[in-house]
């Protein structure tokens, strides 16, 4: 298959662009200039992610049950804004414009799987930084999971050599944590994901997050330290009834919009989808791409990313297999929030149930 090259403007140009990307007093031709090049920049690093790709398939094969393995090119809208968030932030050495994932059963299981690339001596990637958020959870929201990042180097691909992608790997738990911060954001219409937003939800999926930790035996988020796990699920209890979170939850529904039909999946699901979703109208949409035509798959994405922001369209190009698979990997671009819901309907049941004990 047809990878895009990396482009040949210098890594000054490439940071030129990301700057002109975020200053507001930019001229439409220095856009559209900084646009085409941070595309280019951002789809030259399908090749390595798809090298990751297929080495941690291969990976997760010993950690039942279920693992779920997926990648994608960071949102251009997210790329924007992260520049934005970090003024000492490169568009050149951004760390996750391309990312792969791992969701792992336990912590233990996801400390297995990064000792297996930390220890691999065959392994020519050069491990660039990495950042345990299990061990240290993000105490202004919560936030749980390991993330490895890697230089790329390949002789058979030299010219890829140095780009940068990151591997998270997370539990089951964690992740069905974090992309429910990102659907109530999407519905919210904040950036929950970046705590940026209405304190009251930061401050609910940050008490949750450390419950979710007592759950599976996991450090807890710094700030509630001091919380036995009766309390943690008792601070649940009244976070969420302030903001009526499980209310807001249960009234969220959205119907999937699948384009092309009897998709036929590929043994090992190696095809890529571009999901859109329309956070106005509640609707998704699914195009699915053969693995040869990655070429077009970047160019529609490209091109959907440009449409009115008033139109709510948030569009992700990215690979989990089979459509039940990318499901699972993305649920937060289906809007669908249940296994986040019912975890917390179940902390806070046996909240209520420990109060009746007390005497």
């Amino acid at each position: 298959m047809a990878y895009s090259t990396v482009p040949k403007e210098s890594k000054n140009q490439i940071n030129k662009a990301g700057k002109i990307l975020i200053n507001k007093n930019s001229s439409v031709k220095e856009i559209e200039w900084a646009r085409n090049l941070a595309d280019k920049w951002r789809a030259c690093h399908a090749y390595p992610l798809n090298t990751f790709n297929v080495t941690l398939r291969d990976k997760v094969k010993k950690f039942p049950p279920e693992p779920i393995v997926a990648q994608r090119l960071k949102r251009m809208s997210t790329i924007i804004d992260k520049l934005k968030r970090y003024s000492a932030m490169q568009l050149a050495t951004m760390q996750d414009i391309g990312g792969v994932r791992a969701v792992v059963g336990t912590i233990d299981d996801a400390y297995k799987l990064a000792g297996e690339y930390k220890r691999q001596s065959l392994f020519a990637h050069e491990l660039y930084n990495s950042k345990d958020y299990i061990d240290n959870p993000r105490n202004e929201d919560g936030y749980r999971s390991l993330h490895l990042i890697y230089r790329y180097k390949n002789d058979r691909a030299p010219e890829y050599d140095g780009l940068l992608i990151e591997l998270q790997i997370r539990t089951k738990l964690q992740h069905t944590w974090a992309t429910a911060v990102e659907t109530m954001g999407t519905f919210l219409g904040q950036a929950l994901k970046s705590r940026q937003g209405d304190q009251d939800w930061i401050d609910f999926f940050a008490i949750t997050s450390s419950a979710f930790a007592h759950m599976e035996g996991g450090k807890l988020v710094p700030r509630f330290n001091n919380l036995s796990k009766e309390e943690t699920f008792e601070a649940v209890v009244q976070a969420e009834e302030k903001i009526k979170a499980l209310e807001t939850m249960q009234g969220l529904s959205v119907a999937a919009d699948i384009i092309v039909k009897n998709i036929r999946a590929r043994k090992r699901g190696w095809y890529y989808h571009l999901i859109i979703l329309n956070s106005l109208k509640h609707t998704v949409q699914i195009k699915p791409y053969p693995r040869n035509n990655f070429e077009q798959a970047v160019a529609d994405y490209a091109k959907i990313e440009t449409t009115s922001p008033e139109e709510k369209i948030e569009p992700v190009l990215v690979s989990a297999g089979p459509l039940k698979e990318l499901r699972r990997a993305y649920p937060n671009f289906f809007l669908d929030i249940k296994d986040f819901g019912e975890k917390v309907k179940s902390i806070v049941g046996e909240a209520k149930a420990n109060r009746k004990l007390q005497p």
